[in-house]
């Protein structure tokens, strides 16, 4: 089997199935004087068993491409997004659940102002910047419970760009 992904750019559509891309789209409504464009409702959260929403930052070291894809990991209990405080593209990976572990995963590569919110569960790879350090606005689920596994795939895939 060829275990080489090819990046896709990321859409609302693509990206449907894994949970939200987080830009600017619908109706804005203007806020500060009508100096602020504000769109609102632009990802699902979803928290479960007692798990209140936090906002965290991440500084992400960079990846470089084709990289080479090892783990995976997902949230039983709650969504996560990440949004970059830069312009600079990041890699986006998800893979579908088959019986409890990861499918064959896709990868995106977003555009400038794009953000992700992996659905809750879902299978996704690590932040990674490429090419320089950036910083993350994390929005995801505190409290107590576990809400972390990972999976290591017996096999390397390589992502490469499109």
């Amino acid at each position: 089997m060829d275990r080489t992904i090819r990046t896709e750019p990321l859409t609302a559509e693509t990206f449907a199935p894994f949970g939200d891309v987080i830009e600017p789209r619908g109706t804005s409504h203007p806020i500060n004087a009508g100096m602020v464009d504000r769109f609102t409702d632009l990802a699902r959260l979803d928290f479960a068993d007692g798990g209140r929403p936090g906002i965290s930052l991440g500084l992400g070291r960079p990846y470089r491409l084709p990289h080479r894809l090892d783990l995976v990991e997902r949230h039983p209990l709650g969504s996560q997004a990440w949004m970059p405080l830069g312009p600079d593209p990041f890699l986006v990976v998800v893979a579908p659940d088959e019986g409890g572990t990861p499918g064959r995963p896709r990868a995106f590569l977003t555009a400038p102002g794009q953000g992700v919110n992996y659905l809750r569960g879902t299978w996704h790879g690590v932040l990674t910047p490429l090419d320089r350090p950036q910083s993350f606005l994390i929005v995801d689920r505190l409290g107590p419970g576990d809400n972390l596994e990972e999976y290591r795939f017996p096999e390397t895939w390589t992502v490469k760009a499109a």
